[in-house]
């Protein structure tokens, strides 16, 4: 990788001095030595100093019946930082509250991770490659606050 074409800042940024390539990726490295991409660093919050990985809670909430989509991004609260926001889209047909998902996480999330705040929308923003694009979703439901279809930015 010799760096980002046109893209002479980036570059810098993502190759040190050295010539050694950070990527923003986290990996972790199970018990047979292989290695596996849970996340990205720019992705991850810090809630009242733990650091909470958005793919995990995620998971979690992908478990949910009604629930088509999400992506969780962290939120400031002057409390503890940072906090969770899940932006949901529920599968077709279905309606989910912002209860529904907070007690569906109870048990299976440390309570640090368990979002505070529920946007539910129709679709989430997308690269033509069908990522999603988090960036998108800290700019438009990047506030502490709840989104349901009559809040939620257009």
């Amino acid at each position: 990788f010799s760096g980002y074409w046109e893209m002479p800042e980036e570059t810098a940024k993502t190759i040190d001095e050295d010539g050694w390539v950070h990527t923003g990726d986290i990996a972790i490295r199970d018990e047979e030595g292989f290695y596996y991409i849970v996340d990205r660093k720019k992705d991850m919050y810090i809630s009242g100093g733990e650091n909470v990985y958005p793919v995990e809670v995620e998971n979690v909430i992908y478990q949910h019946p009604k629930v088509e989509e999400v992506a969780v991004i962290g939120v400031p609260d002057e409390k503890w930082g940072e906090v969770g926001k899940a932006v949901i889209v529920p599968k077709p047909g279905e309606t989910i509250t912002k209860e529904e998902i907070v007690e569906f996480c109870r048990g299976k999330l440390a309570k640090y991770k368990v979002p505070k705040y529920v946007a539910i929308v129709d679709s989430l923003p997308k690269s033509p490659a069908g990522k999603i694009l988090k960036k998108d979703l800290r700019r438009d439901y990047g506030e502490p606050r709840d989104d349901y279809p009559s809040t939620a930015p257009t």
